[in-house]
């Protein structure tokens, strides 16, 4: 479109004090030509934004440039329909960080808007994406369990058709061989009500159910997934907008234990699993012979939060352990039950549990290393009571139960790298691509086909999470919702709390991208990445970097994208060497020309300048909040925000250095177990790219401590200040750079 450009710069929140605002017009007017440029004490005020608008209708203003508070904010406000609008940060990050009235200050606003002003030359309005095929609102539910069903229900309540499969015959999960259950309000032990849940999903006329069934094969992505079911030597197809995968757990094998807690040796060592089939009947028994129950002893987290067998715990283990003694208790109130714990964990109002299981009688003894003993018939428990400070021995037991934790049903199935699976197709032996491998799992959940792989990626235990901060249903396949316990070990009020949850995130990706917008974490947003195919070099750096498998490969290693998988991250464009990607409102030119529009000081100004590529997800929030604590830092510092620091594509460096800027500070989110990148790679690759950046340097003949590279999560601003600094007396020390001026 042919763009009439608008400069709106408000005075108020201090703006005004601070900065020259009628030279700051004039870079505007006079400098870059903008036909409009108003001023305004409160433009996020009703009368403000009616200023905008009104030049929107009466001066055909298109495309809108608004110099005052940080894009974070007043977004709402800000929203003009059919307009280029582009935020400049003159608050948070120039006027509540520097000097009022000093020339530096007045640089640096002066500096935002020729950025803001290049940046708004460069975008286009953006035009969402409409797949060509039908779209569907439908959602599948992998999984018959309690998160499976409650998934399906709560689709179905809000209007929504849902497909449910199950592999077993029957619905039900793991609850259906639950007699008795602990629930709020942890008064009462009461009978297990599954029955009447998978009634209300048989019945609904919104669920389709498919027993024994297994999804063969899903492809496409959001709102045009296919999947293919096979059940009973059928087939069946389906067209699908969102998927909820509950697909549930399995008990953590019990032969994999240390042989000290006795599991194999006597068949009277038994999990709390397998303590569920021995009630099934409705009374406990001993397993070796089927007498009553006289003696027995829980054993908490066997093999649990150990790294050598599962390394985390599975947060229900001590809830169901006073439940299975209690019920002990209810047979035979003369009966001894012992539970061995190493801490004692009853979240919530659970507690009243282990109230009611002190009141029946159980004895409680805390030890880390009990030791199991059988010898023919003859059961025992030994270990160190920590609380009395000496040894006991828990002897001539009928029954020992390990309580030994849940893994995700995801978990099962040959791990393989990204690497080698590349080898097993044939392609890519004869090239390295230097990405961290991810695990892909092959457990014959969903089947996807992917280029990245047929299941979800897995993460810390196996577990499919995406982000397990911030967005903790997400998996990195688009569309894909993990519930229940498949994706954190839980009880069941959180797993039907979870499942609502799960189907409520399906429902708004099925929303969003009906739309052709965007879901997490920028939601919303309605640019997709185009690619200039006539410059391709099949090089694969784009599948193969991309987090959320949003690109496939044709058979001549062409990417195929597939729109409504993009999280809009932009981690394909920074990985392309021939810049062949780009989106209406973010490319590598865009921000090539938002660093040329930079004006660098001769180098007898003595004013360096420090280019700051600062991911938008943690990192320039991390700057706003520095602002907003009025802390102050090196006013030679220029940021640009970046998608997703994975995004930073290599020649920005070059041209940044080239075009005379003394230093160059990459921001982006931590990431490891404790913290995750909203992108999931997007740190750590461009982590391995900066790797490559000496190389450039080198060719420019330029010192390497130019550029650095630092993680910072949002809440890390009040060290902002200090990093920054300090980076700047390291470029002063170093000197000019001596590409200024050319």
């Amino acid at each position: 479109m042919e763009k009439k450009v608008a400069v709106y710069i408000c005075t108020g929140c201090g703006i005004g004090d601070a900065l020259d605002i009628d030279q700051l017009g004039k870079v505007a007017t006079e400098e870059k030509g903008v036909p409009i440029c108003r001023t305004h004490p409160n433009l996020c005020s009703q009368e403000g934004a009616g200023l905008i608008k009104s030049d929107i209708e009466k001066e055909g203003a298109n495309s809108i440039g608004i110099a005052a508070c940080s894009p974070r904010v007043m977004y709402d406000v800000f929203n003009f329909e059919n307009c280029i609008v582009d935020r400049i940060n003159l608050r948070e990050q120039v006027v509540w960080c520097q000097k009022p009235g000093d020339e530096d200050t007045q640089m640096m606003a002066e500096d935002y808007l020729r950025m803001g002003l290049a940046k708004i030359d460069s975008m286009e309005l953006p035009e969402p994406y409409k797949p060509e095929e039908e779209f569907s609102r439908d959602i599948l539910v992998v999984g018959g369990g309690l998160s499976g069903m409650t998934s399906a229900l709560e689709a179905a309540r809000a209007g929504y058709d849902a497909i449910l499969v199950e592999k077993a015959p029957q619905l039900g999960g793991f609850q259906k061989k639950v007699e008795t259950i602990a629930t709020f309000p942890y008064q009462e032990l009461r009978e297990n009500d599954i029955e009447e849940l998978i009634r209300a999903v048989e019945q609904n006329e919104k669920v389709k159910v498919y027993t024994g069934a297994k999804v063969e094969k899903t492809s496409g992505g959001p709102g045009i997934f296919h999947v293919t079911i096979s059940q009973n030597g059928s087939t069946f197809e389906h067209k699908v907008g969102a998927i909820v995968m509950a697909a549930g757990w399995e008990p953590y094998d019990p032969n994999k234990l240390d042989k000290t807690l006795g599991f194999g040796t006597s068949p009277n060592v038994v999990t709390n699993a397998m303590f569920e089939d021995l009630g099934a009947e409705g009374t406990v028994k001993r397993p070796s012979d089927g007498n009553d129950i006289r003696k027995a002893a829980f054993l908490q987290c066997a093999g649990q939060r150990d790294p050598e067998y599962l390394p985390y715990c599975s947060t229900v283990c001590c809830t169901v352990a006073l439940k299975q003694a209690l019920l002990i208790k209810q047979q035979n109130p003369d009966a001894s039950v012992y539970v061995v714990y190493k801490e004692l964990r009853t979240p919530g109002q659970a507690e009243d549990l282990y109230r009611k299981a002190q009141e029946a009688g159980v004895i409680f003894v805390r030890c880390q290393s009990p030791e199991v003993k059988a010898e023919g018939d003859a059961l025992s428990v030994e270990g160190e009571d920590e609380l009395l400070g000496e040894k006991v021995l828990l002897d001539d037991l009928d029954l020992v139960v390990l309580a030994t934790g849940m893994v995700p049903a995801s978990a099962f199935g040959p791990d393989i790298t990204q690497e080698e699976k590349e080898k097993e197709e044939g392609k890519g032996e004869e090239e390295e691509i230097e990405v961290p491998p991810d695990v892909i799992r092959r457990s014959n959940i969903l089947n996807l086909e992917y280029r990245q792989g047929p299941e979800v990626p897995a993460l810390m235990y196996d577990f499919p999470d995406s982000h397990f901060i911030c967005f903790p249903y997400e998996s990195r396949r688009t569309g894909v919702y993990a519930a229940g316990c498949v994706r954190r070990p839980m009880g069941r009020a959180s797993a039907m709390e979870d499942a609502a949850g799960a189907v409520m995130k399906a429902i708004q990706c099925i929303e969003l991208t009906s739309r052709g917008a965007a879901v997490h974490p920028r939601a919303g947003d309605m640019t997709y990445p185009e690619f200039a195919m006539q410059r391709c070099t099949q090089c694969k750096r784009c599948t193969v970097e991309c987090p959320f498998g949003a690109i496939n490969e044709d058979d001549k290693f062409n990417p195929l994208p597939e729109p409504t998988r993009c999280r809009r991250c932009g981690v394909c464009m920074g990985a392309c060497p021939e810049r062949i990607i780009s989106f209406k409102n973010y490319s590598v030119a865009m921000v090539g020309n938002m660093v040329k529009a930079i004006e660098v000081p001769e180098e007898d100004e003595e004013k360096p300048r420090i280019l700051v590529l600062a991911c938008e997800n943690d990192a320039y929030p991390a700057l706003d909040m520095a602002g907003l604590h009025r802390m102050t830092y090196n006013a030679w510092v220029r940021v640009i925000p970046l998608r997703c620091l994975g995004s930073m594509n290599l020649v920005w460096i070059a041209d940044s250095l080239s075009k005379g800027i003394d230093g160059v500070i990459l921001l982006g989110c931590e990431h490891g177990d404790d913290y995750q990148c909203h992108f999931i790679k997007g740190s750590e690759l461009a982590s391995i790219r900066l790797g490559k950046v000496s190389e450039t340097l080198d060719r420019l003949a330029l010192e390497s401590e130019r550029v650095r590279f630092e993680t910072v999560s949002i809440i890390d601003y009040h060290k902002l200040p200090a990093l920054l600094d300090e980076f700047a007396e390291k470029i002063d020390e170093i000197g000019p750079n001596p590409f200024k001026g050319w």
